[in-house]
């Protein structure tokens, strides 16, 4: 046995245990000739120590080793005096007193210390991922893979218990024009032909329910070539979930269930902010915070408010452009920070270069003041009305009064944005409780965005399969933009972390909406397979696929999900360690039927 213990596991109760135990060499002291090395597994450590005139040979091994040498040791359980008990470790209380000392494995330094027991280090990303087997040796990242595993596993068990059946489905699949784009793989045998791999496994889960299968979940990986952020990977993994015989009210309920289950059991510390989970109209979520999926946390700073009537008639031109061609005038009072100081001009003008990226023409603005206002847009409509403004905003000295005056879409867009920018630039974001989890649904959403897209359709603000709510179909015809459907978002502080929808099952419906966003005969084609599979009797049905790397981001309090995931790609989609993407060989490429530029 290479083993007998790991390096968790040993207590006082082993005294007088002959052992034998494997790991790394975690850290090395000499003390005088006595020599003490922390083992390291992934269970813990151990503390195991050689003394010259009791085992010379033991003694001189240990003196050669280095840290992230591979060893094994045998030896005998000795409780460690009072005053050295080390009460952070499980086996603090006891060390191992070696006999005997075989070197399996040597190594060389490593390109960044492993052990951070006295500070974390700050390392620079690539590095990190470019070795990322000896990243995930730290306490810190093991610990956050191990309780991934946990998370996963647990709703492994609470959706196995509700019945649900866990069933894969095809990795290499169809490219269908979903949205984003998608990772193709050449075919071999069927040159030209190409296979893609799944952005979900949304048209198979839908199939599932045609089969009757009831109640599906998986623990996809999807693929989608998009553009790296923080809370984005090439590759991520969702609980994929599909059920029949439901409406929107018992997807939501599953889903607040499971995760407020599997949270209390695996992180007992957090707290919920709101139980049940609030469920906010589309609407007054746009209209209050500007996104989607806004930081509850926040629920009640900064809320954004239409004054639209209130400013109409005041003789600014560009507040009275906006409400006379069917936009809206929104505003914000962003608080004064300590001493009643207001924001500076050059973060006014900061803010100013944000709203412009997100459509605006400029970004009007009032300084409350103890006396009174200062603004450039007071000679227009008056220290009258501005201070009935600053009334209706409840604004106080200090604080800074934002407006956006244009279409309802770049209005609510540019607000969120400065918003959110806001809530980082006066450190609420940077002081809020992290253990505190602000989960919510979003419902109610339009069926399809609100502008057209570059080719004059429809764009669905979900996907095509979603559902429009039944007393709205009848817009289909005359006004699409009108039209709820059921799709649902659930978000927790500040992120989407799952989106789904109760989904067409009428072909007539379907091709109806294929037809509103524009789709040719040869894009339906792309989705023959689905209609076919539709006109042989299909149950209403719906779902919703959480973000499994998200969710634990959040829970184990990371900044990104490549912090979350054990071989993640840089914020280039590269992998520094494997050296991915490559080219591959000529060989390769002419059996694949490919031809790559200059290597025609």
């Amino acid at each position: 046995m290479f083993r007998t213990h790991t390096c968790g596991e040993l207590t006082k109760s082993d005294r007088g245990k002959l052992v034998t135990l494997a790991g790394w060499v975690h850290a090395r002291r000499d003390h005088g000739g006595v020599i003490f090395v922390d083992l390291r597994d992934r269970y813990g450590l151990t503390q195991i120590v050689a003394n010259p005139e009791m085992n010379k040979q033991a003694t001189q091994a240990l003196d050669k080793v280095r840290s992230e040498f591979v060893i094994q040791i045998k030896g005998e359980v000795m409780a460690r005096p009072d005053e050295m008990v080390n009460k952070k470790l499980s086996t603090g209380e006891v060390e191992v007193k070696v006999n005997e000392v075989v070197i399996l494995s040597e190594a060389k330094t490593p390109p960044f210390e492993i052990d951070e027991r006295e500070k974390e280090k700050i390392i620079n990303e690539d590095t990190r991922i470019e070795y990322r087997y000896l990243d995930l040796r730290r306490d810190k990242k093991r610990d956050t893979i191990i309780m991934r595993h946990k998370f996963v596993k647990a709703i492994r068990d609470f959706l196995h218990e509700q019945d649900f059946i866990e069933i894969e489905t095809p990795i290499l699949t169809k490219s269908t024009p979903e949205g984003a784009r998608d990772y193709i793989v050449p075919s071999r045998l069927h040159p030209g032909k190409f296979y893609a791999l799944p952005q979900s496994p949304q048209q198979y889960k839908q199939l599932l329910m045609v089969a009757g299968m009831d109640k599906y979940f998986q623990i996809a990986r999807c693929f989608r070539d998009e553009d790296q952020r923080g809370d984005r990977q090439p590759e991520f993994t969702q609980l994929d979930m599909e059920m029949s015989f439901v409406e929107r009210d018992d997807v939501l309920a599953l889903a607040e269930n499971l995760f407020t289950t599997v949270i209390k059991q695996l992180y007992p510390h957090k707290k919920f902010l709101q139980e049940p989970w609030p469920r906010i109209p589309y609407e007054e979520v746009m209209l209050k915070y500007g996104i989607d999926k806004p930081d509850l946390r926040f629920h009640d700073i900064m809320v954004i408010q239409d004054i639209s009537d209130m400013v109409a008639d005041c003789g600014f031109e560009v507040f009275a452009k906006a409400v006379a061609s069917g936009g809206v005038i929104r505003a914000m009072v962003a608080p004064s920070k300590n001493n009643n100081q207001s924001l500076s001009r050059s973060q006014i003008d900061e803010l100013t270069e944000k709203a412009k990226k997100e459509g605006a023409k400029g970004l009007a603005y009032i300084v409350v003041e103890q006396d009174g206002v200062k603004s450039p847009i007071t000679k227009f409509i008056g220290d009258e009305l501005a201070k009935k403004i600053v009334k209706k905003m409840s604004a106080e000295a200090g604080d800074v009064i934002f407006f956006a005056a244009d279409t309802k879409y770049i209005a609510q867009n540019v607000m969120g944005a400065i918003r959110n920018a806001l809530l980082k630039q006066l450190e609420f974001v940077e002081n809020a409780d992290s253990d505190l989890l602000a989960f919510a649904f979003v419902v109610d959403f339009p069926l399809f965005e609100e502008v057209k897209n570059d080719a004059g359709f429809y764009a669905p603000s979900h996907h095509m399969f979603t559902s429009p709510r039944p007393e709205d179909e009848h817009l289909l015809a005359k006004d699409p933009f009108k039209v709820k459907s059921w799709q649902y978002d659930m978000i927790c502080n500040g992120y989407e972390v799952g989106g789904g929808s109760i989904r067409i099952h009428d072909q007539e419906l379907q091709k109806k909406i294929f037809e509103l966003i524009g789709f040719t005969e040869q894009q339906v084609a792309y989705f023959a397979h689905m209609l076919t599979a539709f006109s042989y009797g299909v149950p209403p049905h719906g779902g919703m696929a959480p973000g499994i790397d998200r969710l634990v981001m959040l829970l184990q309090n990371e900044p990104n999900i490549r912090e979350v995931m054990a071989f993640p790609k840089n914020q280039r989609a590269e992998d520094p360690m494997m050296h991915a993407p490559s080219e591959v060989d000529d060989k390769q490429l002419k059996e694949a039927h490919i031809e790559v530029g200059s290597r025609k």
